[in-house]
């Protein structure tokens, strides 16, 4: 969970706190220091990551062949941009802020392809695909981390608190929690009618 002090400080003003946290559980990483590489669509494992210096290191050496995501937001390090490959990305203020606003950007670029919607019913879904465009770097075929914001900013109907919609990568951790218990306590199930051919 993140710590509301880092959020008020660091977060992109135009996103509320709620909405802030649910990006990262959904996208993101509880370690500033995260690392994710993923070479011709598959992961590679690495090591136990201790300073910013070691992380670094890795990005260089990765970040030309590979798709790299780094820090809180798991914010992707792009080849050819300097500024991308700065420290910075591990320090978890900085990385919020460039993170969060970036998503902020992808999220008005979902809105608009929905029309801008006024009502609060609309923002779980804008959510949910404005989480998986983050994840893949693209919606309806364009590349959103290099898409211009989509002129005034969109005043979007965010609340207080997302519900996902069904399936979405963004299910909250107490729902799963909530689902694991309810397995649990409804014993095992197995249907036997099949059974010699019945």
């Amino acid at each position: 969970m993140l710590e509301a002090v880092l959020v008020k400080e660091c977060a992109d003003s135009s996103l509320k706190p709620a909405i802030v946290e649910q990006f990262v559980v959904a996208a993101g990483s509880a370690d500033p220091l995260s690392i994710t590489v993923k070479l011709a669509g598959r992961l590679i494992l690495l090591p136990k990551i201790t300073s910013a210096e070691e992380a670094m290191a890795i990005v260089r050496e990765y970040s030309d062949r590979a798709v790299v995501r780094v820090g809180l937001t798991q914010f992707p390090v792009r080849v050819g941009e300097p500024a991308d490959l700065n420290p910075d990305l591990f320090d978890a203020c900085e990385n919020l802020r460039k993170g969060t606003a970036t998503f902020a950007r992808i999220l008005r670029i979902v809105a608009k392809w929905y029309g801008s919607p006024a009502s609060e019913d609309a923002f779980p879904q804008i959510f949910d695909d404005a989480v998986h465009a983050w994840k893949t770097g693209e919606f309806e075929g364009v590349s959103v981390f290099q898409a211009p914001d989509p002129g005034e900013p969109i005043e979007l109907p965010q609340q207080s608190g997302v519900r996902p919609v069904e399936g979405s990568a963004a299910t909250s951790i107490n729902d799963r929690a909530e689902e694991t218990q309810a397995v649990g306590r409804s014993g095992i199930r197995i249907d036997l009618s099949r059974i010699g051919g019945n």
